[in-house]
């Protein structure tokens, strides 16, 4: 379980002046304990003056097979859909819908889901996103593995793992999320892994072949508020892994089943998923809990308190000497980078716990 703000700097602090130093090996669990909760949102509040970084979403239901995952899949995909939009997070224009049957809902449905549209639906958003925006790529269907490669299976010529690496290198400059809800789908996280990229698989290799149930519960974790632990009014990436994931076991569960699907998460870049990120001894879950759909609730309230604005864009300045600091690791010892980077961390905890002090909270 995740340190809260208080906790966090108290662990730090006595590392920094106890008589016994962390060894490596501690003081490594208790930086990833740190980063995962008090990152700065992704889809911070905007400041004054400030053009605050937008969200696009691209949602593809892939071939059904049988008229029950044709429905399956495109009430999951139109409620995510809903979600998002209705919440007020992003606007309609913002997302694109590509379904295996257009003539389900030819209104809100901007095309049928074949490669090729699949191609043009991430170039337009290529063209439409600036440096900074967050994408979201949904992908809800059935997926297979053979020979070393992985497919999101489309109606007609499916898309390999490896061509969707090369799709999303025309978002270098953004924050890509990319969700692939699907079967035989854990291979995927070697081919996208990357730098500012949060991958979520709903199996943990290639191996798990039959159907999944993690898309009916990511879905659900951005309907309603059961998702939301922090209850700060958004759901992140990482809450709606957590929650998708703790469903899906408790139904297998209940079904009296094998669990044959295991969800991976993986955004730290290693191409490794984590089955439990966020929590102690786990390196994912850091970019996946600041990766918000929207801002919630809770911006326009921040927004009016001169406090909230100053320790907002003090956080800001703080993620990008942690973002500056973690780009160059490679060219440093592991004592150089913790050395460099706890003293950041125990300023952004201290920072981050003066701002949830000064949000709204439900009744």
């Amino acid at each position: 379980m995740a340190l809260s703000p208080a906790q966090g700097v108290g662990v730090m602090r006595r590392y920094r002046s106890g008589p016994t130093p962390l060894s490596r090996e501690h003081l490594g669990l208790v930086l990833l304990l740190l980063l995962a909760p008090f990152a700065p949102s992704i889809g911070a509040p905007q400041l004054p003056g400030e053009q605050p970084p937008a969200t696009h979403v691209l949602i593809v239901t892939g071939a059904s097979g049988e008229p029950r995952f044709a429905d399956a899949f495109f009430a999951q995909a139109s409620a995510f859909r809903r979600a998002v939009i209705e919440s007020g997070a992003i606007p309609d224009s913002a997302v694109i819908f590509l379904a295996e049957d257009p003539a389900r809902a030819p209104a809100v449905i901007a095309g049928r889901s074949v490669r090729d549209n699949v191609i043009g639906a991430l170039h337009t958003i290529a063209r439409r996103a600036r440096p900074g925006d967050n994408v979201l790529v949904l992908l809800i269907g059935h997926g297979s593995w053979q020979d070393g490669v992985s497919r999101f299976n489309l109606p007609g010529p499916d898309l390999t793992d490896r061509e969707w690496s090369e799709l999303l290198r025309t978002l270098d400059r953004q924050t890509v999320a990319i969700v692939v809800a699907a079967s035989a789908s854990g291979e995927f996280v070697k081919s996208l892994s990357g730098s500012n990229r949060v991958v979520i698989t709903a199996t943990k290799s290639g191996f798990e072949r039959n159907e999944t149930i993690f898309a009916e519960h990511f879905v659900a974790a951005f309907v309603g508020e059961r998702a939301d632990t922090d209850k700060d009014g958004r759901v992140s990436l990482l809450e709606a892994f957590v929650y998708a994931k703790r469903e899906v076991e408790r139904a297998y569960e209940l079904a009296d089943k094998l669990l044959t699907e295991h969800a991976v998460l993986d955004d730290d870049g290693d191409g490794v998923g984590s089955a439990s990120p966020g929590i102690a001894g786990a390196k994912d879950g850091y970019k996946a809990s600041s990766f918000f759909v929207g801002p919630g609730r809770v911006a326009a309230a921040l927004l009016t308190d001169p406090r909230a604005v100053e320790l907002i864009a003090q956080q800001r300045r703080l993620q990008h000497s942690i973002d500056s600091l973690r780009a160059m690791r490679s060219a440093m010892s592991e004592t150089e980078f913790q050395n460099a980077l706890e003293p950041l961390l125990v300023k952004l905890a201290e920072t981050t716990r003066a701002l949830r002090a000064l949000e709204p909270r439900k009744p």
